[in-house]
């Protein structure tokens, strides 16, 4: 293979940022690795993403623990993928929160995925052998619910597919703040190998009409303020739509998926090519574009075998 796969080769440890985004509202960053979010309610704490293990969950537990002893008592999965959730173990939580597709998701690809993004991402794996299993919620919903911590309202909505079919957001009311998940980046390349192109942006205008003071994304650095949260929808519209319109072209011209790549290369480099896991992204983003544009609805499942061949049928 002519470059080192996915993020194999990525073995630096990322600084950490815990960042306040609203009263008792924090991000946990970490230089383009997968954030999480924390709300302090009034008896106890909800986090936003499990991270990929009960090792890396252990260092959000940390940041928590500087600013609050209360108990955690949820934890809220914005989606399925193993980066996210299978670290849930480690915060004790009475409730793990899903939507009703994601919970489907991991049913139906969880374990696949799993096994895909642990080959994909070894250091955001160290400590995997305390994974007790896959994530399953205790609790869903399908389009709404709200939780309340005390009296602190939280709002948990399914507002559209995107990063994936079954991608929900948070917002609390009282500080108009969201935790998006990976529906929005921030200098950090969106993964859209299980993504929906078409309906991404009618999802960011969702998120956009509640015009929130702060963002905590999916990747990158809390968004505080309204210009810097919407200066990255607008971002990571473009990023969408710079991926899957030359994709596209390709596509309804009988081209092939290394066209594909070629062109969608040639358009996103200039524009991207500094941004985080941008190189990761980049060939399972092509080939989902290139499936959907030729009417692939539902994401094809990823796995270890299917990723080597893809990697090696464009980079090689």
């Amino acid at each position: 293979m002519a470059k080192a796969f996915a993020s194999q080769g990525d073995m630096t440890e990322k600084k950490i940022s815990f960042t306040e985004v609203g009263d008792g509202l924090y991000a946990f960053t970490a230089e383009g690795d997968p954030n999480s979010g924390v709300i302090i309610g009034d008896d106890s704490v909800m986090i936003v993403e499990a991270q990929a293990t009960p090792r890396l969950a252990g260092k959000v537990i940390e940041c928590v623990r500087s600013v609050t002893d209360k108990p955690i008592s949820h934890v809220v999965l914005t989606h399925y993928h193993a980066v996210r959730v299978l670290g849930a173990s480690a915060y004790g939580a009475d409730q793990i929160i899903m939507g009703d597709t994601a919970r489907a998701m991991v049913v139906e690809r969880g374990q696949e995925d799993w096994d895909s993004e642990f080959q994909r991402f070894p250091r955001l794996f160290e400590g995997h052998e305390s994974i007790p299993g896959l994530t399953y919620p205790t609790t869903t919903f399908s389009d709404d619910i709200t939780v309340y911590l005390g009296n602190r309202r939280i709002d948990l909505m399914h507002l559209g597919r995107a990063h994936t079919a079954g991608d929900i957001v948070i917002h609390v009311p009282d500080q108009n703040v969201m935790f998006t998940g990976d529906i929005v980046e921030y200098h950090s390349a969106c993964y859209c190998g299980d993504g929906h192109f078409s309906d991404w942006g009618d999802t960011l205008d969702n998120i956009a009409a509640f015009d929130v003071d702060a963002i905590a994304p999916g990747r990158g650095d809390a968004l505080v303020g309204k210009e810097m949260v919407n200066a990255a929808i607008e971002n990571t519209r473009d990023f969408v739509e710079s991926t899957y319109r030359p994709v596209a072209k390709v596509a309804a011209r009988g081209g092939s998926l290394k066209e594909a790549w070629d062109a969608c290369r040639a358009e996103c480099d200039p524009k991207f090519a500094d941004y985080a896991i941008y190189e990761h992204c980049l060939p399972f983003n092509v080939a989902r574009a290139y499936d959907e544009a030729r009417g692939i609805d539902t994401p094809r499942i990823w796995t270890a075998q299917r990723d080597l061949e893809m990697w090696a049928a464009l980079q090689g």
